[in-house]
């Protein structure tokens, strides 16, 4: 997929089915990595040259947040679909179902996968269900993680979706690209929405880049300061890049697609 430089990172570029449609696909065909941005991860990526390069390097950056979409209308001119994790996470495993695509989840608490276990045989039950596996909280050792890989590869998964939280999941992605034979995916924080153990926001919050404001809402104390700095760096990158260009109003760019 072609990509566009946005401050820090590059977002692939397309319309939000043939994201899902190269997905599969790569499902299929080598191993891979997926990073879900947002503002959040573009901002870690601009203080951080070693996240930054994590990111770069993945086969997939998809446009998560819509502050994503509107930064990419105002520095290319391209009309970006939102591909959020919430929506590409059902999207694809209802695809995996069709396809009979063996899927593995990695990361979250014991509490989130057995919830995520009986979501899935009561609403996808005819996906196949690889394994599901929560890593201890801190550092594993390289027996660990040879283990690990052995697991996920015996297991024969093609689509491993993983729930370690941003950077801690692109990182651990990065460094499993070439060694476990599927297409992984970092969803975070989509999975406790998608599995209802968290509310996810109306409609018309999501359309208008106002869904951060919900997630503060829902947890005011562990949010508050990562989106009072975050947003208001991302907008004062973004004003400062607009500038750099000449405040130049973009052509719509269709090549893109």
């Amino acid at each position: 997929m072609k990509q566009k430089s946005l401050i820090s990172i590059n977002i692939s570029t397309g319309t939000y089915n043939s994201f899902i449609t190269e997905l599969i696909s790569m499902s299929a065909q080598k191993s891979s990595y997926t990073c879900i941005a947002n503002v959040h991860m573009l901002v870690e990526a601009h203080k951080d040259a070693s996240f930054s390069a994590v990111v770069n390097n993945a086969d997939i950056v998809t446009p998560d947040g819509i502050p994503l979409t509107w930064g990419l209308k105002l520095l290319h001119g391209i009309k970006q679909d939102r591909v959020a994790g919430m929506d590409i996470l059902p999207d694809l495993l209802k695809a995996a179902e069709e396809k009979a695509i063996p899927v593995y989840f990695y990361g979250g608490t014991d509490e989130m996968l057995d919830k995520t276990k009986e979501f899935i045989n009561l609403h996808f039950n005819k996906l196949k269900l690889a394994g599901i596996y929560s890593p201890p909280f801190r550092i594993l050792s390289e027996e660990e993680n040879n283990d690990i890989i052995q697991s996920i590869n015996k297991s024969g998964a093609k689509l491993v979706f993983v729930v370690l939280g941003c950077p801690k999941q692109e990182k651990w992605m990065s460094s499993m690209r070439g060694r476990i034979n599927a297409a992984m995916i970092g969803v975070g924080g989509a999975l406790p929405v998608f599995i209802g153990m968290k509310k996810r926001a109306p409609r018309w919050m999501q359309k208008s880049g106002m869904e951060w404001l919900f997630r503060w809402a829902q947890e005011p104390r562990r949010l508050f300061k990562r989106y009072l700095v975050t947003n208001s760096l991302f907008l004062f990158l973004l004003s400062k890049e607009w500038i750099a260009s000449g405040f130049k109003k973009k052509r719509p760019d269709i090549s893109s697609y």
